[in-house]
């Protein structure tokens, strides 16, 4: 029996309301050929404030992911947070599932709201693949990049290698678009270094009426597209000043990726690991994320090669 009341859809609500109220009014892009994008935007942009976009990942919408660094990042940014194709209100006819279109979609969304200039680009697991994918196809339109706990070094062959905690694409899919209260468990538990036990099954039935029963088979092509043929041979080079944010307990994408994805870019990327932190670290460490975000984005670039420490872990 379904329940009377949704504390997630509640939630889902509070969250519009904060968004709001911190200065961001929501708003629906048509971009043609059946593509339709949701994103939350600046109610009033500040031309003296610099364009910050933030894109999230797989696991839910834009407002779920980001919606603990959007009052701390107003009063410094114009910020522009959207849902990806088939992630909250936006959908595709179109049959491209690639991160290539993703990012297609969100410049498309960018340039529809009259952002010309340069803008800082964060992005979460997913959504770091998209941030990649934008720097590279529009890299003069790209000041910054934030990319947390984003395996975009990862290659086909690393699953076979045994690298992640899946043995197969479809058992990654069955965790990540979860259709029961057990795949939702086991999401928590790959996802957070602290997974909250006991969670009721009703809350966890549910999450996954609220956020995972919408265009299922097109997040699956998603995923799908994201590993097949996968190689680092033909990821495009790119040069922008990077921030790469990583727990250091990450279960979906070790840390062995963020490493290469530190070589990948060379001496203009910066690695932070933060301790005590899974694949959630926007969850489990939104006030550190800030910090390093809003340093890296708004101070002078520090030098390449000097070192930092997060809870007193270093950091490459």
């Amino acid at each position: 029996m379904p329940m009377c009341f949704s504390l997630i859809a509640s939630r889902d609500s509070c969250f519009r309301y904060s968004f709001s109220s911190a200065g961001l009014k929501s708003t629906t892009t048509d971009l043609g050929e059946g593509t339709i994008i949701h994103s939350w935007v600046p109610k009033h942009p500040s031309p003296s404030k610099p364009t910050l976009l933030l894109i999230h990942g797989i696991g839910a919408n834009a407002m779920w992911q980001w919606h603990e660094f959007i009052t701390p990042l107003t009063s410094r940014f114009n910020l522009y947070v959207p849902d990806l194709i088939f992630f909250g209100d936006s959908y595709s006819s179109r049959s491209e599932r690639s991160e290539t279109f993703q990012a297609q979609c969100v410049m498309g969304l960018m340039e529809a709201h009259g952002v010309r200039g340069k803008m800082h680009v964060a992005g979460i697991s997913y959504g770091g693949f998209v941030a990649y994918s934008m720097a590279a196809q529009y890299g003069e339109r790209i000041e910054r990049l934030v990319l947390c706990c984003a395996g975009v070094c990862a290659e086909e062959k690393d699953m076979e290698k045994g690298m992640f905690q899946v043995k197969s694409v479809e058992e990654a899919v069955s965790i990540l678009l979860p259709q029961r209260a057990a795949q939702v468990r086991q999401l928590m538990k790959i996802s957070f270094y602290k997974p909250a036990t006991n969670v009721p099954s009703c809350f966890l039935n549910d999450f996954i009426e609220v956020m995972c029963t919408d265009h299922v088979q097109e997040r699956r092509e998603l995923i799908q597209a994201l590993h097949k043929e996968r190689k680092m041979s033909d990821l495009p080079k790119i040069t922008h000043p990077t921030l790469i944010i990583w727990g250091e307990h990450d279960l979906v994408f070790p840390m062995e990726l963020a490493h290469r994805l530190k070589r990948q870019i060379g001496e203009s990327a910066e690695l932070v690991t933060i301790k005590d932190a899974g694949h959630a670290i926007n969850v489990e460490k939104p006030k550190e994320m800030q910090k390093y975000m809003k340093s890296f984005l708004l101070d002078p670039l520090p030098q390449p090669k000097q070192e930092k420490q997060s809870n007193g872990h270093k950091v490459d």
